[in-house]
């Protein structure tokens, strides 16, 4: 089953020439390339996309605010698009529920991976910007005993999820693998830490909870 790609930029030549680029992957249909102010939750019912590409340049907080309306809806992942690498505003977007953040200047293959990796519930970082975009989700989640708290929420199933996922698992189906587990399970499992733990983005629950990781196999993880 192909990836149902929606586009929301502020600049439509842009919207639609890349449209065009992507619609010639054979696992790939665009659904809609349109001008990211006329993104809502009506339009992608309308126009169901299982990823979208948004512009991350948009005025003040307008792509966050629209980031986190999507958020909301499990089966569609948000990659922002964007001119500019800095370290504060890609935290800022993984926290309201960004799953990537691309470069405007990035190459198409490189796009068209990223695109692919998201679809299999990866997370995406600009290669240069990785380490400065960990330390600040770090510090975003203070001190040990924040970490100890947060972790006490958690189920020890769920604790073993966010194991793997601190300990390198790519996705979800890495963790499935690794733990015997469905994918719909590992992902019921993740919405669920992701609540308690207050946050929107696995590369968010794993950066609050990282001083605290040899806790996560603290039980035997037969809760579920």
């Amino acid at each position: 089953m192909g990836i149902n790609v929606l586009i929301a930029d502020q600049e439509r030549t842009f919207a639609a020439a890349l449209a065009t680029r992507l619609d010639d992957e054979d696992d790939m249909g665009v659904t809609g390339a349109i001008q990211a102010e006329a993104l809502s939750s009506s339009l992608i019912a309308g126009k169901p996309a299982g990823v979208v590409l948004l512009d991350g340049d948009l005025p003040g907080d307008a792509a966050n605010h629209l980031c986190e309306k999507l958020f909301g809806d499990e089966s569609t992942r948000v990659i922002m698009l964007s001119f500019s690498s800095e370290p504060e505003r890609i935290v800022k977007a993984f926290r309201v529920g960004a799953a990537a953040w691309v470069c405007k200047d990035e190459s198409l293959d490189y796009l068209l991976r990223v695109i692919r990796g998201v679809a299999r519930g990866e997370s995406w970082l600009p290669p240069s910007e990785t380490a400065d975009v960990v330390q600040l989700l770090l510090r975003g989640g203070e001190r040990h005993s924040e970490s100890e708290r947060l972790l006490a929420k958690l189920t020890a199933r769920e604790r073993a999820v966010l194991a793997c996922l601190a300990e390198g698992a790519a996705h979800r189906d890495a963790v499935a693998k690794q733990l015997h587990l469905s994918v719909h399970t590992v992902r019921t499992h993740l919405q669920n830490l992701m609540a308690k733990l207050g946050v929107h983005s696995v590369l968010e629950a794993v950066a609050l909870t990282r001083d605290g990781v040899g806790r996560l196999h603290g039980d035997d993880g037969t809760s579920s």
